[in-house]
């Protein structure tokens, strides 16, 4: 297989081929992904959840994004990776969004950097991509606003705010982003956005007809307990089978049947 780039993804778009993308947040995760042949590994920000236990996205630094897209990175060879820029990190100024995907680059190895919003983004994604970081944008639900939506919610559900997100994806394309996640939106919009652009899209319960799909990997493996969305299929209930095999190991060990015998070394001690 050859090395995935934002060239391949727009070939990909051009020929009418799907792309698939999956999050990964640590070194054995991300190289499983790889050698399936998914193109594109997102370190997204989710890992607040996921993996350090937040209740959103919002408390996770730059120091945490950093850590684990270095691990990730250890473990690709093939795929695309999208590291996450995390809440407060490219909010203030273009200037700091500037320097802080440019430590995405520079001390963890990343390629490309993802961020969130519409219009209101399009000036700092810009400055980004003139120097020389590709961004891809993310559209609809943006997790980091989930204080403004008043929760979790779809977005896009009636014209003018569907009327919008088109208007945003165009902005962003025209800004310079190399391909757009479209989170939580109508099925129908999901299409016409896809249609109407030249950049892939990607999406995540937006329907069958964008460009690509990307899921949250501990939400389609069934390792995150707590809640799955509905767009989400889980491919695997990886959260019971991994605690029915830890309560069996309590309970040998209490029992005394482990180790057993094929686990454990002899050696012939004479005269002690």
């Amino acid at each position: 297989m050859k090395k995935i780039t934002i060239s391949t993804l727009r070939e990909m778009k051009e020929k009418g081929e799907k792309i698939s993308m999956l999050t990964a947040y640590d070194y054995p995760t991300a190289r499983m992904v790889d050698e399936t042949g998914i193109e594109v590994i997102l370190v997204g920000d989710s890992l607040g959840m996921v993996v350090l236990g937040y209740d959103s996205t919002l408390p996770v630094t730059m120091e945490d994004m950093l850590h684990h897209t270095k691990a990730v990175m250890r473990g690709v060879k093939n795929s695309l990776v999208v590291a996450d820029m995390p809440f407060m990190s490219y909010q203030v100024s273009k200037e700091e969004a500037l320097h802080n995907a440019g430590r995405f680059v520079q001390e963890a190895g990343a390629p490309t950097v993802k961020l969130e919003g519409g219009r209101e983004m399009s000036q700092t994604i810009s400055f980004i991509v003139q120097a020389g970081i590709p961004v891809m944008g993310h559209l609809g639900l943006t997790p980091q606003m989930v204080n403004q939506f008043g929760g979790f919610k779809a977005q896009g559900k009636n014209s003018a705010a569907a009327k919008r997100l088109l208007e945003d994806a165009k902005i962003l394309e025209e800004a310079g982003a190399y391909a757009i996640v479209l989170e939580a939106i109508p099925t129908s919009l999901g299409k016409i956005i896809s249609q109407e652009i030249s950049i892939p899209t990607i999406g995540i319960g937006a329907g069958v007809d964008c460009d690509g799909q990307v899921l949250v990997s501990n939400d389609m493996l069934g390792l995150y307990e707590k809640f799955t969305p509905s767009f989400v299929k889980q491919y695997s209930k990886l959260h019971q089978a991994i605690k029915q095999s830890l309560q069996s190991y309590h309970e040998e060990v209490k029992k005394g049947l482990f180790p057993a015998q094929e686990h454990s070394f002899d050696l012939e001690i004479n005269d002690l």
